[in-house]
């Protein structure tokens, strides 16, 4: 099988999910976006509202935009392994401390993609924390975010809403940060129903 494998990577070499070209065997990202990645500073401040405080393992550029848009529309789940390696190794040990909880996708898209890019950044996080997960709120209505401008997406919020007792301690997991507006939705959510202290941890956030 192993040389099956090689034979096969010889003959289509895989390709970097950033940029496009040849990368090594098993590797999601070339050398060079690697190295690119590896350079972005993350960003820790107080948040959105709602929010005890807010982690990006980078800003939302270069390799790190690439990779966002390579799960979000382009399937390649692997990245999502890639982004949970990134958080586990920079994120601050108090922003890693809880229950996390993944940010819900509006229903038609889930349907559209036929899986949610922040559960399954969500699912790969815990796994590598031992952490519990989670998902235990959901979002109504289809409004799209994508494309908005930052007044209409914050005068026009999603509907979030938690499905019993939500953790005490909450990590909210998403692919970026933009606004702000749907963590706050969730912060909101949360805290009706009991959760005490929540930050967000995401890959990206937008500047």
């Amino acid at each position: 099988m192993e040389i099956l494998q090689i034979a096969a990577a010889v003959l289509a070499p895989p390709l970097c999910a950033a940029c496009g070209r040849s990368c090594r065997l098993g590797a999601v990202v070339c050398t060079r976006c690697g190295r690119r990645l590896a350079a972005a500073e993350p960003l820790l401040s107080k948040g959105p509202p709602g929010l005890d405080r807010a982690w990006s393992s980078a800003s939302h550029e270069g390799v790190a935009r690439n990779l966002v848009t390579a799960l979000k529309f382009r399937r390649l789940l692997p990245v999502a392994d890639l982004m949970a390696d990134r958080i586990q190794w920079l994120a601050p040990a108090h922003m890693l401390s809880g229950s996390i909880v993944p940010v819900p996708a509006a229903p038609p898209r889930l349907r559209r993609r036929g899986f949610d890019p922040a559960a399954e950044l969500a699912g790969a996080l815990a796994e590598r924390l031992g952490a519990p997960l989670e998902p235990c709120l959901s979002r109504r209505g289809g409004r799209r975010q994508v494309g908005k401008r930052r007044a209409e997406r914050i005068g026009h919020p999603p509907q979030i809403h938690s499905a019993g007792t939500p953790p005490r301690s909450v990590i909210l997991i998403d692919d970026v940060l933009t606004t702000g507006a749907t963590l706050t939705a969730c912060a909101k959510a949360l805290r009706v129903n009991g959760a005490i202290r929540i930050v967000a941890v995401t890959f990206a956030r937008r500047l």
